[in-house]
């Protein structure tokens, strides 16, 4: 049997202290009130990154400066199999991103994550921060 799958983009928002972005999701959601990297699912058409870009526009309230791919990840959730597609991203200088359609946001250093109720599929993300550090931000 043929599982769905499902392509999602995430940005690694990456500010100059070297802390990532992560969101919590809503209580009215799948896995509620569980940490996140921010982003989502494509729209049929949507290129990666003009989707990532208009995600964090609506969750965020910001235009994000979108950098080369970090990683790509597959993960199996029960019902369905997901593969992210995550970006290295910045903020411009003065941007600051708000809670629009999450529950809460919070800047993080990469050695703090592991405490943090993050998503199963984001985990080698986690993984590989506190092994490596955050990447550079790209110019912004």
């Amino acid at each position: 049997m043929i599982r769905p799958r499902t392509l999602v983009v995430a940005g690694l928002i990456v500010d100059a202290a070297g802390r990532v972005l992560i969101t919590q999701r809503r209580a009215d959601q799948a896995l509620p009130l569980q940490w996140e990297f921010p982003g989502g699912k494509l729209e049929p058409g949507e290129a990666p990154t003009a989707a990532l870009a208009r995600e964090l526009d609506e969750e965020l309230g910001v235009t994000a400066v979108i950098g080369p791919v970090w990683e790509v990840l597959h993960h199996a959730y029960p019902a369905f199999d997901l593969l992210m597609i995550v970006y290295v991203c910045a903020l411009p200088v003065g941007a600051r991103p708000h809670a629009r359609e999450v529950a809460d946001l919070r800047w993080v250093a990469p050695a703090a994550l592991p405490g943090t109720d993050i998503l199963p599929a984001d985990q080698p993300l986690v993984a590989r921060l506190v092994a490596d550090g955050a990447p550079p931000p790209p110019p912004a």
